[in-house]
């Protein structure tokens, strides 16, 4: 069987989860860490749809992708408009993606109930829309919606629709399960008959296989679709999607490579499987999914007793596969062996000498787990990892010592937004400075004055800008007084950019925390580079 192709739609059906929301930096960053993890396709959103859709193709205008190809997604046109006069199909050639898919309707009531169009002018339209896209676009796919209950509903259309689609000039035909209820048995039938028509007819026309999750079996459907001859799976980091969701592609994917032994790009790159679905979650603001296979914190989590007896002996004898292949890791709840392999990973990436037999080791990992019991997470967050372990190493210069700071919000006139302030006492090798800044919120405002404070002793600090700000509250018993994980996302002239981590019942707190360690790992990473001013 050929290499499977994945193709992902985060971006556009991710983004119809409820609570699910990302803004134009968070796409392009999925976009690039999805390219980066191997995915082939990326379906960006539909072009014209909203602003941000818009902005998002247009940007990708000038960032070029090292693996996956980006496509747009849209619908066949409107029945009143010819192909060429027809909005939403300029709208997805104006994006200028190498691959476009388009879906159209493959269920009989959808055509007649929804579209109020005949059923033969369905058929028209959806050759004519493919035919009008074909000779200017590199690929296009179709997207047969509701095709399972169609077919289920009236076969004979259903089929016609996938003939007009291949004589538009459909290369790929991915059959789409949209009200997620058909199970594994049936839907393996349908697309054996999908093969045999097209045998029939003496054509071998690629099909795809596009699942969500309302009776739990998108994951289920979708291996299933391959190993009945499926090419390319359709799905969402998480399984995010609309109602109950999407197929999972972080399930899918391990279980391609590993179970299956039917390969994919991505497959070559599982070790990165778990930094990617928590950075996913982290940019869109939503918690980890413990319990989630593969990624999940407890999915290789054993506790005391029978269990963690035999995988101390040996871990095949609990564990479905080894967790490192996915880039997880297994925890012994009662043993400090926890996050070992994973620390010295991390001390490679970081250039930190670091032996598993180090003495520091312990105090690492003990530091780890109690922050992360006070609800410090660091998979968006890697700069504070890094400067935990130096701390820990005694490796971390301090830059600067806080003396004091103040923020304080005045509301003059219900008309008006209030004035923020905050005021920095701080010292740089027993020099004091004394700064207050007015800001756009009491971060914005402490972000301004801390730098303004340092600027005159680490001048390189003036290249750097807070990028992204989000705030989880990590327990809702306490209404306000819960406590709550702030993330913050810098970046500076260089291009780079690095994520830190504060946690406080007070967001001020959380904010000061990942606000001092993001300046902290730029002047480190300065430092590094010889940078550094001899004012410092």
């Amino acid at each position: 069987m050929a290499q499977i192709i994945i193709y992902d739609t985060t971006l556009r059906d991710g983004t119809q989860a409820e609570n699910f929301n990302l803004s134009l930096e968070d796409k392009i960053k999925i976009c690039r860490e999805l390219d980066s993890f191997g995915i082939d396709y990326i379906e960006g959103g539909w072009p014209g749809a909203n602003p941000l859709s818009t902005a998002f193709f247009e940007r990708m205008k000038g960032i070029t992708l090292r693996h996956a190809q980006l496509a747009a997604f849209g619908s066949t046109r409107h029945a009143g408009n010819p192909p060429e006069q027809d909005v939403n199909l300029q709208a997805l050639l104006a994006a200028k993606t190498p691959a476009i898919t388009i879906f159209g309707k493959s269920w009989d009531i959808h055509v007649t109930d929804a579209l109020r169009i005949s059923l033969d002018k369905n058929l028209e339209i959806i050759e004519d829309s493919l035919a009008f896209l074909r000779p200017q676009v590199a690929h296009l796919f179709y997207d047969a919606e509701h095709f399972f209950d169609g077919f289920k509903a009236n076969q004979d259309y259903a089929l016609a629709t996938l003939d007009r689609a291949v004589a538009g000039g459909a290369e790929l035909l991915c059959l789409c399960e949209t009200n997620g209820g058909t199970l594994p048995g049936e839907l393996v039938e349908i697309i054996r008959t999908v093969q045999q028509h097209f045998a029939d007819k003496g054509q071998e026309i690629p099909l795809g296989i596009h699942t969500h999750n309302d009776a739990e079996c998108a994951v289920a459907n979708s291996l299933m679709a391959v190993q009945t001859g499926a090419v390319m799976v359709q799905g969402t980091i998480n399984g995010y999607g609309e109602r109950c969701g999407n197929a999972n592609l972080t399930s899918i994917i391990p279980a391609l490579e590993l179970k299956l032994g039917l390969h994919c790009n991505a497959g070559t790159r599982l070790h990165q499987l778990y930094d990617t679905t928590r950075l996913i979650n982290e940019l869109a603001n939503l918690p980890h999914n413990r319990y989630q296979p593969y990624v999940g914190d407890a999915a290789f989590a054993h506790k005391a007793g029978v269990h963690v007896s035999a995988v101390l002996k040996n871990p095949m004898t609990y564990e479905h596969i080894d967790p490192e292949k996915v880039g997880n890791e297994r925890h012994i709840l009662i043993s400090d062996q926890s996050g070992r392999s994973n620390i010295l990973m991390k001390a490679e990436r970081f250039g930190l000498q670091l032996r598993p037999d180090d003495p520091h080791m312990a105090s690492i990992i003990s530091e780890l787990k109690n922050m992360e019991t006070q609800g410090y997470q660091y998979e968006a967050a890697e700069a504070s990892f890094e400067l935990l372990m130096r701390r820990a190493l005694g490796l971390r210069r301090k830059f600067f010592e806080l003396e004091a700071f103040s923020v304080s919000d005045h509301k003059y006139s219900m008309n008006k937004e209030p004035l923020t302030e905050a005021t920095i006492r701080l010292t740089v090798n027993k020099t004091e400075a004394h700064t207050a800044s007015m800001g756009d919120g009491p971060v914005n405002a402490m972000d301004l004055a801390l730098r303004k404070a340092l600027t005159r002793f680490y001048p390189t600090l003036k290249d750097m800008k807070l990028v992204d700000y989000k705030v989880r509250v990590l327990t809702g018993q306490d209404g306000t007084a819960s406590k709550v994980r702030v993330l913050i996302e810098s970046s500076d002239e260089t291009g780079r950019s690095w994520g830190t981590v504060g946690v406080s019942c007070n967001i001020i707190e959380a904010s000061w925390q990942a606000l001092v360690d993001s300046i902290n790992f730029k002047l480190l990473q300065d430092e590094q580079a010889g940078k550094l001013s001899p004012a410092a």
